[in-house]
């Protein structure tokens, strides 16, 4: 998504979402991934109850009837990147209903998609700095 909001012509298959990891937070995150039906999973495929404490892992997976991807923290082994440093510099967009939307700025998008290294992501990284 965030690609797509910088400008990239590349629609991806899911919808990665990374938040800081707050724990004050995992009840209100439960709770929505709950309201639009979502199954988790942890990284070895076992089925993980929609609960806060599913949040309390560095990465949690997500598939819904609409969407799938992953939710990260700045816990998940990210290498040299200094994720919580990401958040700091999102933007935010919002629709007319004052709806927001945080998303990595394009540099740090880029360096992640670096880091990540898969074809489709430095892909994706190179087309962002074309744009």
């Amino acid at each position: 998504m965030a690609g797509i909001l910088h400008g990239s012509a590349e629609l991806t298959g899911d919808l990665d979402l990374l938040w800081d990891g707050d724990q004050a937070q995992a009840e209100a995150l439960a709770a929505a991934f709950v309201a639009v039906g979502s199954r988790l999973i942890d990284d070895d495929g076992v089925p993980v109850p929609t609960s806060p404490d599913a949040f309390l892992l560095p990465k949690v997976q997500f598939e819904s009837d609409r969407v799938s991807g992953d939710c990260c923290t700045p816990a998940l082994p990210w290498g040299k990147l200094a994720v919580r440093d990401f958040l700091n510099r999102a933007h935010t967009t919002a629709d007319p209903d004052g709806f927001e939307v945080h998303y990595l700025c394009r540099a740090d998008l880029i360096r992640m998609r670096r880091a990540v290294g898969r074809p489709k992501d430095l892909r994706r990284a190179d087309e962002l700095e074309r744009l």
